[in-house]
């Protein structure tokens, strides 16, 4: 029952930041600015970064109430609270102010910050670590998108 508790606590804290994330943005994605950038070829179709978002938050989710069930520490909590600031800043960076190359600064902190936690967390939580992996791994393509945007405009 704990974990359930948790993943439920997880998921509103999770879903609101991403909405936070979504109402900084003014309207990013859908702006002349943003459509006239030269983007990567290998930009993904809109739809989905909405579908990706929701099932990384969702992992990241469950992933983040076994952590921190088994480690309630100020260190999970500060790791925790920075991907949070980290996830919701580039929002405002990048599609807000206009900042691609603070954006892409901030998107290799946030990607520093999850990779922490699988190299602090993973011995301990064993295969539970695979529910962290597709958060970083579209952060990787996301730094690799930013950066292209970065360096071609």
């Amino acid at each position: 029952m704990k974990t359930l508790q948790s993943v439920a606590i997880f998921l509103i804290i999770n879903f609101g930041a991403l909405a936070l994330g979504a109402i900084l943005m003014n309207n990013g994605p859908l702006t002349t600015w943003y459509f006239n950038l030269n983007k990567a070829p290998w930009t993904p179709p809109n739809w989905a970064f909405g579908f990706a978002w929701t099932v990384i938050m969702i992992c990241y989710s469950v992933y983040m109430a076994h952590l921190y069930n088994l480690f309630p520490t100020v260190k999970t909590r500060v790791l925790y609270i920075a991907q949070l600031i980290l996830n919701i800043g580039w929002s405002y960076v990048f599609f807000n102010k206009h900042l691609i190359g603070f954006g892409l600064i901030v998107i290799c902190a946030l990607t520093l910050v999850i990779t922490l936690f699988i190299l602090l967390y993973s011995k301990t939580l064993k295969s539970k670590t695979f529910l962290i992996l597709p958060y970083f791994l579209w952060l990787c393509i996301a730094i690799s998108l930013n950066a292209y945007i970065y360096f071609n405009n």
